[in-house]
């Protein structure tokens, strides 16, 4: 049967697929749209595959606070290259797959991909659509949702979503001054990187392997032995200064710590966790030459 432009421009616009697999596709199934919209999906999914194997460690950390304040989340979506990050349907995904995971408390990306769009689609089908529209990989890698019963989550995104944060303020009304210390405190977790709540939480191992080094770097400076417990105890408590969040130096005051700001501006308040993604953290970059890249894609 013959195909009209009507035709290909509607299966177009829903689709997002170029004018000539639409034609195509409508020629395959006489027709019909929505055996043509089905026919592109499976198209779609099998180009998708083809992309699954490159890196994807570009993107966007997405992070949702909702009207109440006692609950956010922090998400990571990812891309091949920067330039996607910021196509607007992209983003428009992020936002909608963040405003699923709050809404239903998903703790995990396989629980996000398995629950459904406003659309009724499943997350990981609209996202083989768009990776089969944009032409680049695509991945939901992390999502964390923060709760707390009586105080208030605060958020915080740095350098156009590179950076992520959550903070959880416990035991105390909203007010002002809480909104302006929490905000502070995501800003803080973005800039400091702290890797555990308090000392409580230091991995022993780790702590272990930390005293470990340690004193062996003041054997080998032939520090006496009887000093070298006493060094090692203030190394301990640097090494907490550095890597929990309540012991670090408040980035806007070092002159006071974390804990101590709390204390002194929150009212009664504890801060009991905190989430800080940052994009693309631990996964392994290609170095690519980027004009190579270009000319190689222009011989196509």
């Amino acid at each position: 049967m013959s195909i009209t432009a009507t035709q290909v421009k509607e299966l177009r616009e829903k689709t997002g697929v170029g004018m000539m697999e639409c034609k195509k596709a409508l020629e395959e199934n006489a027709g019909d749209l929505e055996k043509s919209i089905l026919w592109l999906r499976e198209r779609g999914m099998s180009r998708a595959a083809k992309k699954a194997d490159r890196v994807a460690a570009e993107g966007i950390v997405e992070v949702l606070v909702n009207e109440g304040h006692n609950a956010g989340v922090v998400l990571e979506l990812n891309c091949e290259t920067d330039f996607v990050s910021k196509n607007d349907d992209f983003r428009k995904f992020a936002q909608e797959c963040a405003l699923i995971a709050l809404k239903n408390n998903l703790n995990t990306a396989e629980a996000l991909l398995a629950s459904k769009m406003v659309s009724g689609a499943l997350v990981k089908d609209a996202l083989t659509e768009m990776i089969a529209k944009i032409g680049e990989n695509m991945n939901v890698r992390r999502c964390a949702v923060v709760k707390v019963p009586n105080g208030m989550i605060a958020g915080y995104t740095h350098m156009g979503g590179k950076i992520g944060t959550l903070v959880a303020l416990d035991g105390v009304a909203k007010n002002d001054a809480l909104f302006t210390l929490g905000k502070d405190v995501a800003m803080h977790v973005a800039a400091a990187a702290p890797r555990y709540l308090n000392s409580s939480e230091v991995d022993a191992g780790e702590l272990e392997q930390e005293r470990i080094l340690a004193r062996k770097k003041l054997v080998e400076e032939k520090k006496p032995e009887a000093m070298i417990e006493k060094i090692l105890e203030g190394q301990m408590k640097k090494f907490f200064k550095e890597v929990c969040l309540v012991e670090q130096p408040f980035v806007k005051d070092p002159d006071q710590s974390i804990a101590a700001l709390i204390q002194k501006e929150g009212a009664g308040s504890k801060l009991v966790k905190f989430v800080r993604f940052q994009l693309g953290e631990g996964i392994e970059k290609k170095e690519s030459d980027f004009a190579a890249e270009v000319a190689a894609q222009l011989k196509q």
